[in-house]
């Protein structure tokens, strides 16, 4: 017991911010009165403060073992104060640790597992989301063209970008694989007028988008299906698909043939936009520290997140090219400290809709995930890149301004125009 306390006593001296423990007896480490505070309820939560094990001490809190107060970007600070060493770290990731990733990555991605996965996640309560969402739901990174924006002027941004980037034309067949609550979906559908179809494995985004279609009077032009990535059509090729935030689920195991699938969705010269979370190291498949474990259990089971390098090499395997890569990792910062932002000015209510001892363990482990994540793409030990490609097989004429038989052109100024 003497040894835990001197070790975390340590610990709270070399923290960025000034913190207060109280321990399981009543007696406080650190600075009694201090802006974060941690109340121990256990000796094993001790233990894990001690080890700088925040991924357990995050469990810890969402399972009762710890209480906090503060601020949660002060809270965040301490957190990675408390780190022993980088969560990118590559310590332990030899061929054996590469071979296990790759022997768990075939397990976690059947198709009834990632049906299972992603209903863990995304019906957990559209009401939940909604608190601390824009106004169209959009769960993903956010693009601040401005400094000012909202954020639902961000959002509506980040979806014209895309919509830029792929240079949507009206009439053009696009698919949106992974299209949650329809913002990208009904977004090109309405101000690019393109013919829309979406894909989800989540029944409530599947409702969700079918009432907004009908709503807008937009049937005829747009559908959302619910259907597994793997049985899209390919006899009918896409002019433009987009993939936003979804091939964090895909798995390592299945990257290439991912890409290989959209390869065969897209028609020869056309444009494909992968929008999603990479790894901010080379070898980590997620963050260390149990951050990773942390995510996997209570937020994100199946998540896997690979470097772009690797993103990169699995995209030409699959026969696409990469025309321009981007990486949005400030914004997603942003983002996320938007939505914890949220969420923290509207937690009453998200403990009366999430209710019960299981959702109020879920609103917790969000406290946590939204704002440890925020912290996570500031610091750069996880990034988000958009990756637009065309298929390896479209040919360039020799003319600067219209290539014949390809959809991108030689400059990227119509992207910024």
């Amino acid at each position: 017991m003497k040894a835990i306390l001197s070790h975390v006593q340590r610990r709270l001296e070399a923290l960025p911010v000034p913190v207060d423990v109280v321990l399981p007896d009543g007696s406080h480490a650190g600075t009694p009165g201090a802006p974060v505070g941690f109340t121990v309820n256990n000796m094993r939560a001790l233990a894990h403060l001690g080890r700088g094990e925040i991924g357990k001490l995050a469990q810890d809190y969402v399972e009762g073992g710890l209480d906090i107060r503060g601020s949660m970007r002060d809270v965040m600070s301490a957190a990675a104060g408390i780190l022993p060493r980088s969560p990118v770290s590559t310590e332990g990731y030899g061929w054996l640790a590469t071979l296990g990733k790759r022997v768990v990555s075939t397990l976690r991605h059947t198709r009834e597992r990632d049906a299972r996965q992603i209903e863990f996640h995304y019906d957990l309560s559209d009401d939940f989301y909604g608190l601390w969402q824009d106004p169209r739901r959009v769960y993903s990174c956010a693009y601040y063209r401005t400094s000012d924006m909202t954020l639902a002027q961000a959002q509506e941004a980040k979806l014209d970008h895309i919509c830029r980037k792929l240079r949507l034309h009206e009439g053009e067949r696009f698919l949106d694989i992974g299209a949650g609550w329809g913002g990208l979906l009904l977004w090109a559908a309405e101000n690019y007028g393109v013919d829309a179809t979406g894909i989800t494995l989540s029944k409530n985004q599947h409702a969700h988008v079918n009432r907004l279609i009908e709503q807008k009077g937009l049937s005829g032009r747009v559908r959302m299906q619910l259907l597994d990535y793997r049985e899209l059509d390919e006899s009918r090729p896409f002019d433009k698909i987009a993939s936003v935030g979804m091939f964090e689920h895909v798995g390592l195991i299945n990257l290439r043939a991912y890409f290989a699938k959209i390869f065969n969705l897209l028609r020869p010269g056309g444009l494909a936009m992968n929008h999603g979370i990479t790894a901010g190291g080379t070898a980590n498949a997620e963050l260390g520290a149990g951050m990773g474990e942390f995510i996997e259990k209570y937020i994100f089971p199946g998540g896997e997140l690979v470097h772009i390098s690797k993103v990169l090499e699995r995209l030409s395997q699959g026969g696409l090219e990469a025309v321009d890569v981007e990486n949005l990792r400030p914004h997603y910062a942003r983002t996320l400290w938007a939505w914890s932002d949220g969420l923290e000015a509207r937690l009453d209510e998200a403990y009366r809709i999430l209710s019960g001892e299981q959702g109020a363990k879920s609103v917790r482990a969000y406290r946590l995930y939204l704002a440890g994540c925020a912290m996570a793409f500031e610091r750069g030990w996880i990034s988000l890149h958009q990756v637009l490609c065309q298929r390896q097989d479209s040919v360039l004429g020799d003319q600067l301004d219209e290539p014949p038989g390809q959809a991108y052109p030689f400059r990227r100024d119509y992207m910024y125009r």
